[in-house]
Protein backbone atom coordinates (compact mmCIF):
# COMPACT_ATOMS: atom_id res chain seq x y z
CA UNK A 1 0.00 0.00 0.00
CA UNK A 2 1.25 3.28 -1.04
CA UNK A 3 0.70 5.83 1.72
CA UNK A 4 0.36 9.42 1.39
CA UNK A 5 3.29 11.00 2.87
CA UNK A 6 2.90 13.00 6.77
CA UNK A 7 5.39 16.13 4.98
CA UNK A 8 2.47 16.71 2.56
CA UNK A 9 -0.58 15.91 5.33
CA UNK A 10 1.29 18.36 8.25
CA UNK A 11 1.44 20.92 4.99
CA UNK A 12 -2.55 20.47 4.40
CA UNK A 13 -3.38 20.37 8.12
CA UNK A 14 -1.19 23.41 8.83
CA UNK A 15 -2.61 25.91 6.37
CA UNK A 16 -6.35 24.87 7.19
CA UNK A 17 -5.58 25.54 10.93
CA UNK A 18 -3.70 29.21 10.48
CA UNK A 19 -6.47 30.44 7.79
CA UNK A 20 -9.83 28.21 9.46
CA UNK A 21 -9.17 28.39 13.33
CA UNK A 22 -6.22 30.94 14.72
CA UNK A 23 -8.48 34.11 13.46
CA UNK A 24 -11.41 32.57 15.04
CA UNK A 25 -8.93 31.77 18.09
CA UNK A 26 -11.29 32.90 21.23
CA UNK A 27 -13.80 34.96 19.14
CA UNK A 28 -16.27 32.16 18.54
CA UNK A 29 -20.07 31.50 19.11
CA UNK A 30 -20.30 28.41 20.76
CA UNK A 31 -23.13 25.92 20.53
CA UNK A 32 -24.34 22.43 22.47
CA UNK A 33 -24.49 19.55 20.57
CA UNK A 34 -26.98 17.09 22.18
CA UNK A 35 -24.59 15.12 24.33
CA UNK A 36 -23.71 18.37 25.76
CA UNK A 37 -20.42 18.85 24.11
CA UNK A 38 -19.26 22.11 22.37
CA UNK A 39 -19.09 22.52 18.69
CA UNK A 40 -18.49 25.52 17.11
CA UNK A 41 -18.21 27.29 13.07
CA UNK A 42 -14.45 26.66 13.12
CA UNK A 43 -15.25 23.02 14.08
CA UNK A 44 -17.45 22.52 11.10
CA UNK A 45 -15.54 25.25 8.37
CA UNK A 46 -12.07 23.20 9.40
CA UNK A 47 -14.31 19.65 8.72
CA UNK A 48 -15.41 20.79 5.79
CA UNK A 49 -11.98 22.33 4.58
CA UNK A 50 -9.86 19.02 5.16
CA UNK A 51 -12.79 16.22 3.83
CA UNK A 52 -12.54 18.65 0.53
CA UNK A 53 -9.20 18.48 0.26
CA UNK A 54 -8.56 14.92 1.12
CA UNK A 55 -11.06 14.16 -1.29
CA UNK A 56 -9.58 15.96 -3.75
CA UNK A 57 -5.75 14.15 -3.06
CA UNK A 58 -6.69 10.68 -2.16
CA UNK A 59 -10.25 9.98 -3.29
CA UNK A 60 -10.27 6.43 -2.13
CA UNK A 61 -10.19 7.11 1.60
CA UNK A 62 -13.35 8.43 2.68
CA UNK A 63 -13.87 10.31 5.81
CA UNK A 64 -15.16 9.73 9.86
CA UNK A 65 -15.03 13.42 11.40
CA UNK A 66 -16.12 14.08 15.01
CA UNK A 67 -18.57 16.81 13.64
CA UNK A 68 -20.39 13.84 11.30
CA UNK A 69 -23.70 12.38 12.45
CA UNK A 70 -23.85 9.17 14.75
CA UNK A 71 -25.45 7.38 12.14
CA UNK A 72 -22.82 8.73 9.43
CA UNK A 73 -19.97 7.58 11.76
CA UNK A 74 -21.44 3.96 12.43
CA UNK A 75 -21.83 3.12 8.58
CA UNK A 76 -18.68 4.25 7.90
CA UNK A 77 -16.92 2.01 10.16
CA UNK A 78 -19.04 -1.09 9.27
CA UNK A 79 -18.25 -0.51 5.73
CA UNK A 80 -14.33 0.59 6.07
CA UNK A 81 -14.20 0.10 2.18
CA UNK A 82 -10.18 0.88 1.17
CA UNK A 83 -9.78 2.58 4.69
CA UNK A 84 -10.57 6.02 5.61
CA UNK A 85 -9.54 9.15 7.55
CA UNK A 86 -10.62 9.28 11.16
CA UNK A 87 -10.39 13.51 11.92
CA UNK A 88 -11.33 15.74 15.10
CA UNK A 89 -11.46 19.45 13.55
CA UNK A 90 -10.93 21.13 17.43
CA UNK A 91 -9.83 18.74 20.13
CA UNK A 92 -9.96 21.08 22.77
CA UNK A 93 -12.79 23.09 21.62
CA UNK A 94 -14.01 24.12 25.09
CA UNK A 95 -10.07 25.90 25.41
CA UNK A 96 -10.29 27.15 21.79
CA UNK A 97 -13.50 28.70 22.39
CA UNK A 98 -12.21 30.50 25.84
CA UNK A 99 -8.89 31.39 24.51
CA UNK A 100 -6.55 29.06 26.21
CA UNK A 101 -4.24 27.72 23.96
CA UNK A 102 -4.26 24.13 23.99
CA UNK A 103 -6.00 22.48 21.39
CA UNK A 104 -4.99 20.79 18.02
CA UNK A 105 -5.95 19.12 15.20
CA UNK A 106 -5.95 15.21 15.13
CA UNK A 107 -5.99 13.27 11.55
CA UNK A 108 -5.42 9.85 11.30
CA UNK A 109 -5.64 7.10 8.92
CA UNK A 110 -7.47 3.69 9.40
CA UNK A 111 -6.79 0.79 6.86
CA UNK A 112 -6.98 -3.14 7.46
CA UNK A 113 -8.34 -2.48 10.65
CA UNK A 114 -5.35 -0.23 12.27
CA UNK A 115 -4.17 3.12 12.19
CA UNK A 116 -1.33 3.45 9.70
CA UNK A 117 -0.82 7.11 9.83
CA UNK A 118 -1.48 9.59 12.45
CA UNK A 119 -0.83 13.35 12.86
CA UNK A 120 -1.51 16.31 15.96
CA UNK A 121 -1.15 20.08 14.74
CA UNK A 122 -0.92 22.01 17.50
CA UNK A 123 -1.68 25.60 16.63
CA UNK A 124 -0.39 27.79 19.28
CA UNK A 125 2.74 25.98 19.47
CA UNK A 126 3.46 25.29 15.36
CA UNK A 127 4.02 22.21 16.61
CA UNK A 128 3.35 19.13 14.19
CA UNK A 129 3.51 15.50 15.55
CA UNK A 130 3.23 12.67 13.27
CA UNK A 131 4.08 9.08 12.71
CA UNK A 132 3.33 6.16 10.30
CA UNK A 133 3.51 2.04 11.19
CA UNK A 134 6.98 1.35 11.80
CA UNK A 135 8.21 4.64 10.76
CA UNK A 136 8.72 6.49 14.16
CA UNK A 137 7.33 9.34 15.37
CA UNK A 138 8.31 13.16 14.40
CA UNK A 139 7.72 16.45 15.73
CA UNK A 140 8.10 19.16 12.65
CA UNK A 141 9.79 16.64 10.11
CA UNK A 142 12.68 15.52 12.62
CA UNK A 143 12.95 12.74 14.87
CA UNK A 144 10.73 13.30 18.17
CA UNK A 145 13.01 13.09 21.01
CA UNK A 146 11.63 12.67 24.35
CA UNK A 147 12.79 14.72 27.35
CA UNK A 148 14.14 13.62 30.70
CA UNK A 149 11.96 10.98 32.31
CA UNK A 150 11.81 10.85 36.23
CA UNK A 151 13.43 7.73 37.94
CA UNK A 152 10.05 6.64 39.69
CA UNK A 153 6.43 6.87 39.33
CA UNK A 154 6.59 9.55 42.40
CA UNK A 155 8.54 11.78 41.18
CA UNK A 156 6.79 11.70 37.98
CA UNK A 157 4.18 14.48 36.55
CA UNK A 158 0.43 13.13 35.31
CA UNK A 159 -1.84 13.95 33.10
CA UNK A 160 -4.78 12.78 34.70
CA UNK A 161 -8.76 13.82 33.78
CA UNK A 162 -10.82 13.12 36.40
CA UNK A 163 -14.74 13.78 35.24
CA UNK A 164 -14.41 10.51 33.37
CA UNK A 165 -12.82 8.17 36.16
CA UNK A 166 -14.60 5.56 38.43
CA UNK A 167 -15.22 7.87 41.63
CA UNK A 168 -13.50 5.35 44.00
CA UNK A 169 -10.13 6.02 41.96
CA UNK A 170 -10.83 9.34 41.26
CA UNK A 171 -11.30 9.97 45.28
CA UNK A 172 -8.05 7.62 45.77
CA UNK A 173 -6.47 10.25 43.66
CA UNK A 174 -7.29 13.22 45.79
CA UNK A 175 -6.29 11.24 48.57
CA UNK A 176 -2.82 9.72 48.16
CA UNK A 177 -1.54 10.60 44.95
CA UNK A 178 1.31 8.33 43.70
CA UNK A 179 2.94 10.90 41.50
CA UNK A 180 4.59 14.66 42.18
CA UNK A 181 1.74 16.28 40.55
CA UNK A 182 -0.87 16.45 38.03
CA UNK A 183 -2.40 18.21 35.18
CA UNK A 184 -5.36 17.93 32.78
CA UNK A 185 -5.22 20.66 30.21
CA UNK A 186 -7.90 19.56 27.83
CA UNK A 187 -7.19 17.98 24.75
CA UNK A 188 -6.66 14.54 24.30
CA UNK A 189 -4.59 14.26 21.16
CA UNK A 190 -2.20 16.93 22.46
CA UNK A 191 -1.75 14.65 25.57
CA UNK A 192 -1.54 11.47 24.33
CA UNK A 193 1.73 13.29 22.29
CA UNK A 194 3.05 15.17 24.73
CA UNK A 195 3.14 11.56 26.75
CA UNK A 196 5.17 10.54 23.61
CA UNK A 197 7.44 13.66 24.21
CA UNK A 198 8.46 13.05 27.66
CA UNK A 199 6.46 16.45 28.56
CA UNK A 200 3.92 13.85 30.58
CA UNK A 201 5.29 11.20 32.47
CA UNK A 202 1.85 9.02 33.06
CA UNK A 203 -1.34 9.45 31.80
CA UNK A 204 -5.11 8.31 32.40
CA UNK A 205 -8.49 9.38 30.97
CA UNK A 206 -11.45 7.60 31.65
CA UNK A 207 -13.62 8.09 27.83
CA UNK A 208 -12.17 8.83 24.83
CA UNK A 209 -13.84 8.46 21.09
CA UNK A 210 -11.58 6.83 18.32
CA UNK A 211 -11.08 10.14 16.62
CA UNK A 212 -9.95 11.61 20.20
CA UNK A 213 -7.38 9.08 20.47
CA UNK A 214 -6.37 7.54 17.01
CA UNK A 215 -3.50 9.49 15.44
CA UNK A 216 -2.07 10.09 18.99
CA UNK A 217 -1.96 6.60 20.46
CA UNK A 218 -0.26 5.94 16.92
CA UNK A 219 2.61 8.73 17.62
CA UNK A 220 3.30 7.32 21.34
CA UNK A 221 3.36 3.47 19.67
CA UNK A 222 5.93 4.70 17.72
CA UNK A 223 7.81 5.99 20.48
CA UNK A 224 7.92 2.39 22.38
CA UNK A 225 5.05 3.70 24.50
CA UNK A 226 3.21 1.60 26.30
CA UNK A 227 -0.97 1.99 26.61
CA UNK A 228 -3.84 0.23 27.63
CA UNK A 229 -7.53 0.56 29.49
CA UNK A 230 -8.22 0.48 32.84
CA UNK A 231 -9.60 -3.25 31.74
CA UNK A 232 -5.92 -4.04 30.63
CA UNK A 233 -7.28 -4.59 27.08
CA UNK A 234 -5.67 -2.32 23.73
CA UNK A 235 -6.61 0.83 23.58
CA UNK A 236 -7.49 1.01 20.17
CA UNK A 237 -10.46 -0.73 18.88
CA UNK A 238 -11.31 -0.40 14.88
CA UNK A 239 -15.56 -1.09 16.10
CA UNK A 240 -15.41 3.49 17.82
CA UNK A 241 -16.71 2.52 21.05
CA UNK A 242 -15.25 4.76 23.59
CA UNK A 243 -12.48 3.58 25.05
CA UNK A 244 -10.49 4.71 28.73
CA UNK A 245 -6.79 4.89 28.38
CA UNK A 246 -3.50 4.61 30.58
CA UNK A 247 -0.55 5.22 29.35
CA UNK A 248 3.59 5.98 29.63
CA UNK A 249 6.45 6.19 27.79
CA UNK A 250 8.58 4.58 29.86
CA UNK A 251 7.76 1.05 30.49
CA UNK A 252 8.99 0.75 34.14
CA UNK A 253 6.93 4.05 34.92
CA UNK A 254 4.02 2.25 32.74
CA UNK A 255 4.09 -1.19 34.86
CA UNK A 256 4.06 0.96 38.81
CA UNK A 257 1.48 3.31 37.13
CA UNK A 258 -0.53 0.46 35.96
CA UNK A 259 -0.29 -1.74 39.25
CA UNK A 260 -0.98 1.24 41.02
CA UNK A 261 -3.86 1.93 39.12
CA UNK A 262 -4.92 -1.47 39.11
CA UNK A 263 -4.48 -1.89 43.24
CA UNK A 264 -6.48 1.60 44.00
CA UNK A 265 -9.58 1.36 41.59
CA UNK A 266 -11.90 -0.77 43.52
CA UNK A 267 -10.87 0.12 47.38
Amino acid sequence: MTLPQLDTLCELVRNAAVEELLPRFANVTRERKPDGSIVTVADRSMQDRLQSELKQRWPKYRLLGEEMTAVEQAELIAAPGDGFWILDPVDGTSNFSTGIPYFSVSLALMAGGTTVLGLVYDPSRDECFSAGVGTGARLNGQPLKSVGLPSSLERGIAAVDFKRLPPELATRFAIAPPYSSQRSFGSIALDWCWVAAGRFHVYLHGKQMIWDYAAGHLILKEMGGRSCTLEGEPVFNANGEPRSALAALDHELFDAWSTWIKENRDL
